[in-house]
């Protein structure tokens, strides 16, 4: 009971810190970092109870993931207010880049095949996809946007739409995928990643551990490559200047 009342009266002086740094600073949504993890508390809870159920029923892990796609797409349209012309692209880009990453390392044996490890694998490529469609969208609609004047004289030398602002989505992909980079990079020198301080925990050897997330980070990095590039493919042909981003 210790255990849990410490752990309530961390997340609340954490909670706080955050709310009242971003209205210090009149940062707009102030209580979107407090609604989060009020949200996540209540996920993870629910997660928790239903894992245990189905950790080890094929079918219902099935069922777990693509409920947990359904919700990327859903999110990753919402976040990068994509239009109903891009639902599709979406969510064949979000789909595409874990599929092939998946049956890549279940194929070759470098990660055991099991329904445990297909839905935490699933779980967090799924999870770095959507972020890094995000991006790729919003970054890209963005530089189309502020670099309109120069897509208009490609065009009007002959250039194809696509031909037009394909420099602008290098760009755009380039961007999104800094963090998962840099985040790799990084790992145990200034990051700890989950994924390595989970099997730690669970009772694997550093060195198994450390294999494990190294997997881990090259199906992140490759999804989020697949995904950022077919959805840029799919999308770039852009014949109009988008409309300017509404106030959030």
């Amino acid at each position: 009971m210790a255990l849990w009342i410490g752990t309530a009266v961390a997340l609340l002086l954490l909670a706080t810190i955050a709310t009242v740094g971003l209205t210090a600073f009149r940062i707009r949504q102030p209580r979107a970092a407090l609604l989060a993890l009020a949200r996540a508390i209540l996920q993870l809870g629910a997660l928790s109870i239903v894992l245990t159920g189905i950790l080890h029923d094929p079918l219902w892990v099935g069922i777990g993931l693509a409920v947990m796609f359904a919700a990327a797409v859903g999110t990753a349209a919402r976040r990068a207010r994509a239009p109903a012309s891009q639902l599709l692209p979406l969510g064949l880009s979000m789909l595409l880049g874990p599929l092939v990453v998946m049956s890549i390392v279940f194929v070759t044996g470098a990660i055991e095949f099991s329904p445990r490890y297909v839905l935490a694998i699933g779980g967090i490529v799924i999870g770095n996809t959507m972020t890094i469609a995000i991006l790729t969208q919003r970054v890209f609609r963005t530089s189309v946007r502020d670099h309109w004047d120069e897509v208009e004289g490609w065009l009007a030398l002959g250039a194809t739409p696509r031909e037009s602002t394909l420099d602008l989505g290098r760009r755009a992909i380039h961007t999104a995928l800094l963090p998962s980079v840099d985040q790799t990079r990084t790992t145990g020198i200034v990051v700890l990643p989950g994924a390595f301080v989970g099997a730690i925990f669970a009772g694997a050897s550093p060195l198994e551990a450390g294999r494990f997330q190294v997997v881990v980070l090259a199906c992140i990095l490759a999804a989020g490559v697949l995904t950022a590039v077919i959805l840029t493919r799919m999308t770039g042909a852009v014949a109009l200047r988008p409309a300017d981003e509404p106030a959030s």
